[in-house]
């Protein structure tokens, strides 16, 4: 039996609010966009329409992932990150808004800086589905600052994905590189890194463990563990990545860490105990969030 357009997706609509989905009207929608390949405007003015039988099943069956608790966006395949759209799948974290702080504060950086010769160096550490590389490899672009970027992850599967994205946004020159955290990067016999920074980028893990099993089903149950699991305090990849991270920046560098809400104190306390940094700058979201750290190093240390 065939169904008009607007009793589809109130069907879905309301499914989706029995489930505890956080938007259902608008998953509704994009859902369906998704499944004719239209845009949304599409529905507005085709609202009256009846879909074939078989066409009211297709959808239905997409429906069902999703009130079981499976994201948009691994249904759909696809998420949309500063302007740019990114390949999802279960092997890497969908892209939030929250990190287009974090890509906007390493843009600043660069362009308040006088550009080397070849181009600013910069590594994505922890880089999933490449998008802060990636969108940060964009920006600079349209500023005309010629970039370096390196990204690397532990996950072989996260880096299939960041490198298609690579390819689908036009950043084929990103380099990718797989091991845990600073590992595929050798040192020299003073324990320098052979290869060193004007930048170092991440947003690592930094959920506390307790914490994983309170997050939304969406979360939780499908997107993969090992980019959220931060150790007990959340902090187990930041007492790393500090220290790691002296060796591979160069003089006049900075670190880059996307923070939880309220890591902000842990991370000044973490600078404030290693002479090697300056004080931590702590940089708020628009809900007055802690979300990023700047690192910079005290330059005699050097």
């Amino acid at each position: 039996m065939s169904l008009l357009i607007r009793d589809l997706l109130q069907m879905a609509e309301q499914r989706f609010e029995l489930e505890g989905c956080s938007d259902p009207k608008l998953d509704a929608e994009l859902l369906l966009c998704y499944y004719l390949q239209k845009d949304r405007s599409y529905l507005f003015l085709h609202y009256g329409d009846e879909m074939e039988d078989r066409h009211c099943q297709g959808f239905l069956e997409l429906c069902d992932r999703r009130a079981s608790g499976v994201p948009l966006q691994y249904i759909t395949g696809v998420q949309e990150f500063m302007g740019l759209e990114f390949k999802v799948n279960e092997s890497v974290l969908i892209p939030r808004q929250d990190t287009e702080l974090l890509v906007e504060s390493a843009l600043e950086e660069l362009v308040n800086r006088k550009a080397p010769l070849g181009g600013f160096e910069i590594l994505d550490l922890c880089t999933g589905s490449g998008a802060v590389g990636i969108s940060l490899y964009k920006q600079a672009e349209r500023f005309r600052i010629k970039t370096k970027i390196t990204a690397s992850d532990i996950s072989k599967e996260a880096l299939s994905v960041a490198r298609e994205n690579a390819g689908r946004n036009g950043a084929e020159k990103l380099c990718f590189v797989q091991g845990d955290l600073f590992e595929p990067f050798p040192k020299d016999r003073k324990g320098r890194g052979k290869k060193r920074f004007d930048l170092i980028v991440s947003n690592p893990p930094y959920i506390p463990s307790a914490v994983i099993p309170t997050l939304q089903r969406e979360v939780k149950d499908h997107e993969p563990v090992l980019a959220l699991d931060g150790g007990t305090q959340g902090l187990d990849f930041y007492s790393r990545i500090l220290p790691e991270s002296r060796a591979y920046l160069k003089p006049g560098g900075a670190l880059l860490l996307e923070i939880g809400h309220n890591q902000g104190e842990a991370l000044i306390s973490m600078a404030g105990e290693d002479e090697f940094w300056q004080p931590a700058e702590i940089r708020r979201d628009l809900n007055g969030k802690d979300r990023v750290c700047i690192l910079r190093p005290v330059q005699e240390k050097f």
